[in-house]
């Protein structure tokens, strides 16, 4: 029924967007939208080992905004690794989580955990909505690869390298910046996942053979249509979504990674683990045997 080393917990929230309503009364929506999602995580059963925050913390880069994050983040009993996104400001950030590696100029550096390397990206570009990967980054990337090529590696960037077929926010497949990403994973069999935010929907598919994930958003959602968008024609349909806030738990365990999404909201509990279902879980382990 288990055993072995413990499994490494990886939270993840993306794209919280703090500061978009500028002159809200009371609180900002996305203020409660990330203490609700924090309460969630702080309540719910697994116990984070780290907090991955993968980039629009804020929506405008403004030290108010990032100081009402930290304000809020301040409850976490796990270190927080912030990334860079489209919204922020890579000064702003770093004046806000003083500890954040850095390095070129860029917001990126490496985590060891449990013999887990987590690789954190900066695809931010200012005045840019979409992604960017230089050939510098590009370097300190191929770099990192080739000096632990036998250490199993987790990548998080704010941007996701594919087309998701939401049309008004995805990249051309062929961007130098994707190539310049491929690029520089080719041949790294350690890279056991890539995860991103920036969609505002969760979504599963691959790049280069790498299986790839994106968190939903605490920020409202973008609508899922996959209808092709044309930039001249404005024709009404829905853009962003009221849908509940949600984040991601990746489990490390054995060499295995699994990615659990969850939306955070009320909900009944239907069943709980009392002597009338103890037969059904004994069968159940029984199974296994």
């Amino acid at each position: 029924m288990g055993g072995g080393a413990k499994p490494v917990l990886i939270a993840q929230l993306t794209d919280i967007h703090i500061g978009f309503e500028q002159n809200a009364g009371g609180e900002e929506l996305n203020d409660l939208r990330l203490r609700i999602t924090i309460e969630r995580l702080l309540d719910q059963p697994n116990v984070p080992d780290m907090l991955m925050l993968t980039g629009d913390l804020t929506d405008r880069g403004d030290a108010a905004s990032f100081a009402r994050i930290t304000g809020t983040l301040g409850a976490c009993p796990f270190p927080v690794y912030p990334l860079v996104g489209n919204h922020d400001s890579r000064e702003a950030l770093l004046r806000a989580f003083p500890d954040c590696p850095n390095e070129d100029g860029f917001v990126h550096y490496a985590i060891e955990i449990a013999g887990l390397r987590i690789l954190c990206l900066d695809t931010f570009e200012p005045g840019r909505h979409g992604g960017a990967f230089c050939a510098r980054r590009a370097a300190w990337l191929a770099g990192q690869l080739s000096a632990h090529r036998h250490t199993p590696t987790l990548i998080f960037m704010h941007h996701p390298p594919v087309v998701s077929g939401i049309d008004w926010m995805d990249p051309r497949a062929d961007e130098d910046w994707i190539v310049n990403f491929g690029e520089a994973i080719a041949g790294h069999s350690q890279i056991k996942a890539i995860h991103c935010g920036h969609l505002h929907r969760p979504l599963q598919t691959s790049f280069r053979g790498i299986a790839l994930g994106v968190s939903p958003s605490v920020a409202p959602a973008v609508s899922l249509d996959l209808r092709p968008v044309d930039a001249a024609v404005p024709d009404g349909r829905a853009l962003i979504t009221t849908e509940p806030p949600g984040y991601a738990l990746h489990r490390w365990h054995g060499g295995t990674l699994a990615t659990h999404y969850e939306t955070v909201g009320d909900w009944q509990t239907l069943a709980r683990y009392g002597p009338q279902l103890q037969p059904m879980m004994r069968d159940m382990f029984a199974e296994r045997e």
